[in-house]
């Protein structure tokens, strides 16, 4: 959530920094404008009647202490009460109004973001590793993990449909060998690992801007209220909400394993062979608390540190810095890190690592107290570190051999205890 204060005092400027953005805003602002004149407008008439109330309630009970009629005044009381009783209902209305418009305006775009329309107009920031030149020509990530009998995709859409997969053995194996890596590289950076919660309340996961706007993409156990998470983001950031932090805890580095749960609803026709989009898949995420004057340091290393899961693997990959059209509701910066796939012959996106500023931080009330007492919004980023099926994929094709096995990448043989799968399984 934008601070209120600045779309009051500076309507404009929010407007000309959202039409950066691909949907237009600018009505919006207006009407937010209008509805917070009104309530403006609302709490002062009641400030002045509760005053005359008070005033007459006070003569009042001086006349009658003489012994003196009141019913005069005592009717004005009345209608004072029945006044200010309808404007205070009249208030939850414009107050509940003002908020759901205020709840799907998005974060203003960094001065730093490029301005584009959308993904075709992201920027490059820099490119990691050399492309594999094959003497042969490579198979995709679902071919290879079929023909290994590691990805069941049949009995994935058995059990529960499209978007749904299987694995066995050795595939099984290297998505857990992968979460261990991803967690022990990440706490040795300094990130505290936290189980959290797959379930979470509706205002939880409007804390970090996924409600009300992207509805659509979760899955509701609606007998119980309950979403399922479509990502660790969402109760690690909310670790904190309703809380005032001393500014001596900052910066607080968090890191978590989970499924993440997506619906997908608006990627029909897309990726629909292999495990790139998953209505299920694991992720290891990054959440970072900060000082305001600190996050854009802050995303930098951020990034940094997703991106040495990668060299460490030995998986080339892109950073690409997202325009103004393509950056994500809740982030006003964000780096979308891209790993190679050569059977696509393109970087996919691997992990997105954002900048959400105090935006989160005012949806969920996340403050902390600074050196002169003041109560300040936090900063809250958030990132990929990484996607663990896009990275098991993306292994499966760049270490594939001619003869159908995949050499493992020597930081996983410790996990996996193996260093090449081979097609006739363990």
């Amino acid at each position: 959530m934008i601070d209120l204060e600045l779309i009051r005092k500076n309507g404009e400027l929010v407007k000309e920094r959202l039409q950066l953005r691909k949907e237009e805003y600018t009505k919006l602002i207006d009407i937010i404008l209008e509805l917070d004149t009104k309530r403006r407008n609302i709490l002062k008439e009641l400030e002045s009647l509760r005053a005359q109330r008070n005033t007459l309630s006070k003569e009042v009970g001086r006349l009658r202490a003489q012994g003196q009629s009141a019913e005069e005044l005592e009717e004005k009381v009345r209608n004072l009460k029945n006044r200010i009783e309808d404007l205070e209902e009249e208030l939850l209305v414009v107050e509940r109004e003002l908020r759901e418009k205020m709840l799907v305006v998005p974060n203003l775009p960094d001065e730093s973001v490029p301005f584009g329309k959308d993904e075709q107009e992201n920027v490059e920031v820099r490119r990691w590793g050399a492309l594999r030149e094959f003497d042969f020509e490579p198979k995709a990530h679902y071919e290879i993990g079929e023909a290994l009998g590691i990805l069941d995709f049949e009995r994935g859409a058995t059990l529960s449909g499209s978007r749904f997969t299987v694995m066995w053995g050795w595939g099984a194996k290297l998505e857990r060998a992968l979460i261990n890596f991803m967690l022990d590289f990440h706490t040795s950076r300094g990130y505290k690992e936290v189980w959290v919660p797959h379930l979470v309340k509706p205002e939880i996961l409007q804390g970090t801007g996924q409600l009300p706007k992207f509805e659509e993409d979760l899955y509701l156990c609606e007998r119980d209220n309950l979403y399922l998470i479509p990502t660790a983001e969402v109760p690690l950031t909310n670790l904190f909400r309703e809380s005032i932090l001393d500014e001596k805890d900052l910066p607080i580095y968090l890191t978590a394993y989970t499924p993440c749960y997506r619906r997908e609803a608006g990627a029909y026709g897309k990726d629909i062979r292999g495990i790139i989009r998953q209505h299920q898949f694991d992720k290891v995420e990054l959440v970072k608390v900060v000082h305001p004057e600190s996050s854009n340091e802050e995303l930098e290393k951020l990034t940094a540190d997703a991106e040495e899961v990668l060299k460490l693997l030995g998986l080339p990959y892109r950073v690409v810095l997202l325009c103004t059209g393509d950056l994500g509701f809740s982030s006003a910066k964000t780096y979308d890190i891209e790993v190679w796939f050569p059977s696509q012959n393109k970087y996919r996106e691997i992990s997105s690592c954002s900048n959400c500023t105090d935006f989160q931080a005012r949806r969920a009330n996340m403050r902390f107290k600074d050196s002169l007492g003041r109560k300040r919004f936090v900063h809250t980023l958030n990132g990929s570190g990484l996607a663990v099926g896009r990275t098991l994929a993306s292994i499966l094709e760049n270490y594939q051999q001619r003869d159908g096995s995949v050499v493992v990448p020597e930081v996983l043989r410790d996990y996996m205890k193996v260093d090449v799968i081979k097609p006739d399984g363990a």
